[in-house]
């Protein structure tokens, strides 16, 4: 997918499963130029993802840039702990109870809210998991976020469900939104085919 992607104009980033030091080094290895991490909770997770995103001194990546050297460049590993970016996850109670500490994580380039797991945490299953939250205290939630980043001079991205509530997260001020995924996207165009079949027969 990485060798594919470099045939247009985009940055390829990865979400990694998660927080596991071999396989961020092996997506960045790939040819990704930044990774998404779950579930980040605290400052010392924060500081462990950005060791595994770099080399040292700033980092303990360790050097095999199997593929990323060659649609890179040469000039590869002088440039990669510049250029690549550190993105973590936030999504849980415990994540909202320590922003401050993360956000201000030397070497962290961003945070990107999980808006379902987001609300699992901190209505500790009171309100069902979906994206696009209207509820006051989930929208306070996701605007604490945006301003604790922006405060500690990183990014800010959500996940969205809708091109609509994309729109609205960047009135709000976020610098990167994702809109659905793979599963519900196919899932869509699979329902709304069918579903106009049927409208068809029975016309």
């Amino acid at each position: 997918m990485l060798q594919a992607m470099r045939a247009s104009d985009v940055v390829p980033l990865v979400r990694v499963p998660w927080l596991e030091a071999g396989t961020i080094m092996k997506v960045l290895d790939a040819g990704s130029y930044g990774v998404i991490c779950p579930m980040i909770n605290n400052r010392q997770q924060a500081e462990q993802l950005v060791s595994f995103v770099r080399y040292p001194p700033e980092g303990c990546r360790s050097f095999g840039p199997t593929r990323a050297v060659f649609s890179a460049g040469t000039n590869y590993v002088k440039e990669a702990n510049q250029q690549i970016l550190c993105i973590a996850m936030i999504e849980t109670a415990e994540a909202m109870k320590n922003l401050d500490e993360i956000v201000s994580t030397p070497g962290l380039d961003a945070v990107y809210i999980g808006p379902a797991d987001l609300t699992l945490g901190i209505t500790k299953g009171r309100l069902a998991p979906h994206f696009d939250r209207e509820e006051d205290e989930i929208v306070k939630a996701i605007n604490k976020i945006l301003t604790a980043a922006h405060s500690a001079d990183i990014y800010a991205a959500v996940h969205c469900g809708t091109p609509e509530y994309a729109a609205k997260a960047i009135g709000w001020g976020f610098n990167m939104v994702t809109i659905s995924n793979d599963v519900q996207l196919l899932s869509n165009a699979a329902s709304n085919s069918v579903d106009r079949t049927r409208e068809l027969i029975d016309e």
